[in-house]
């Protein structure tokens, strides 16, 4: 009874049969749990970024990625344990990441008690109308490592690193998951509903942070119980799982029993002329911890994948570069820039819930994946041109919600498109190791790009941007490729 209400209350929004009701649910949930935590503590973790330096954010950049290095196969080998399912793995890995959030909240407790409550106190109180004509330099320039003892910094570069770890390997394993109970079919109508879980969940998460900013560190506590419900809400993707095997899913029905070589033929050939060896026989040549990134270079559709989340992260760090430069200049209290961040995070997630319900599906089933993932890149090169032109905060702050509106609304769920016409393997170990490995060589490309650019310019935003608009035209080209290959390939598979 309580689904059949369900069912009619998302059929004002999307169009979903029966069967498709628990894992559509579950991942909603799943996904607003997981955005909730991610945007509860992303201030905090914002804000302890800036009292170590503006200087010092492409480094934090780069210590992501090594990070993302060393973890990103281990969440494969997750995936790749023998006697554990797919679906525990996955509860285990948003547990996982809910246990470490308590302990940051130990580490931050203790770090904070040596840096003096009066200094807190103090910068609190601080307005910008208080600051003296010159100080907007000596601004930047008093937050630094200098000021602070090595346990406090240990623990606001840990936090860093690790949110940005957490936000990447728990929302692409849920992703992983979603897409292997889901066809292209029913995720073309599907996924924005599933996304819309997800930007309920930032908005709540981040309304949440601007209201209760002055707790500071117990907002990592209240982030822990978030994905602990993540973990629970995430069993349920798959528990209609022999009924979404049977009608969600006609590729996976080829792979069963004698049809089984044959389809290793046509993936062969479907993929680019790309060799495609069988699972058996990456486990016996490739140590498991490893196969999912053997997997992305043995594939040329996964090479172009990888090359565009890498364009995507590209630019996606570059815009929050100048984003957090220009509020660490105007804002000068803590709990000030931390309500600043999750405002602005609640402003933008207000117009991507909205297109999300409204237009995503709309938009996937009748103008297609290519479509979808061409967008972002094509606002990419007009916010890139807006800011040559009107290097403020207005312009940036437009821009911004532009970007990530379009991102979210159409590109993320055409992104997720691209992975429902290959394996099983390829979505829980090569996807994984795309989308956290490969965003993270992006976000350390455009550190460097950053720190590069800034530092022989002078710091310019108009010069910056015109850099920049070579990134985005190739990020279309490969964005178009990517999309016709993947029409192309679902087309073949429907007729196996």
């Amino acid at each position: 009874m309580g689904r059949s209400r369900f069912d009619v209350l998302v059929s004002v929004f999307v169009t979903v049969h029966p069967h498709e009701s628990s894992a559509l649910l579950h991942a909603f949930f799943c996904f607003f749990f997981i955005l909730s935590a991610y945007f509860v503590v992303l201030p905090l973790r914002d804000e302890g970024a800036i009292s170590l330096g503006l200087s010092n954010l492409p480094g934090l950049f780069v210590g992501s990625l090594l990070l993302t290095v060393i973890a990103a196969p281990f969440s494969s080998l997750v995936f790749s344990l023998p006697n554990v399912s797919k679906n525990k793995a996955l509860v285990f890995i948003h547990r996982f990441f809910s246990v470490s959030l308590i302990v940051f909240f130990i580490l931050w407790h203790y770090s904070s008690a040596g840096y003096s409550t009066s200094n807190v106190t103090g910068s609190t109180a601080l307005t910008s109308k208080e600051g003296k004509p010159g100080d907007q330099g000596s601004l930047t320039s008093s937050f630094g490592w200098d000021n602070h003892g090595w346990f406090y910094i240990s623990v606001r570069i840990g936090l860093f690193l690790w949110v940005a770890l957490l936000n990447l390997i728990t929302i692409s394993s849920t992703w992983a998951r979603v897409i292997d109970v889901m066809d292209n079919e029913s995720g073309s109508r599907l996924f924005g509903f599933i996304g819309a879980g997800a930007t309920l969940g930032q908005l709540c998460g981040s309304l949440f942070a601007t209201g209760m900013a002055f707790v500071g560190p117990f907002l990592l506590l209240f982030a822990a119980l978030l994905m602990e419900l993540a973990a629970q809400t995430s069993r349920g993707i798959n528990c209609d799982a022999s009924h979404v095997e049977e009608e969600l899913s006609p590729i996976r029905e080829s792979d069963s029993n004698h049809e089984s070589e044959a389809r290793e033929f046509e993936r062969t050939e479907h993929t680019l002329g790309s060799p495609k060896p069988s699972t058996s026989l990456v486990k016996h040549k490739v140590w498991p911890i490893l196969e999912g990134l053997w997997l992305i270079l043995s594939s040329t559709y996964l090479l172009h994948i990888s090359l565009f989340i890498w364009l995507s992260a590209v630019v996606s760090s570059f815009f929050y570069f100048q984003k957090v430069s220009v509020i660490a200049t105007t804002v000068t209290s803590s709990l000030g820039r931390r309500k600043l961040f999750a405002q602005i995070n609640s402003f933008t997630a207000v117009f991507i819930l909205i297109g999300q319900l409204s237009l995503t599906g709309r938009i996937l089933t009748v103008a297609g994946v290519t479509t979808a993932i061409c967008s972002t890149p094509f606002v990419g090169v007009l916010n890139l041109v807006a800011l040559a032109l009107w290097p403020d905060w207005m312009t940036v702050a437009i821009c911004e919600t532009l970007r990530k509106v379009v991102t979210y609304v159409v590109t993320r769920p055409g992104r997720e498109l691209l992975f429902v016409v290959v394996s099983e393997d390829e979505k829980y170990k090569a996807k994984v190791c795309i989308d956290v490995l490969v965003q993270r060589l992006g976000d350390a490309a455009a550190a460097g790009m950053y720190k590069i650019l800034f530092g022989s310019i002078n710091g310019s935003p108009s010069t910056a941007s015109l850099y920049g608009l070579p990134v985005c035209l190739l990020w279309i080209v490969t964005a178009f490729f990517l999309g016709r290959r993947q029409a192309q390939i679902s087309k073949e598979n429907l007729r196996l």
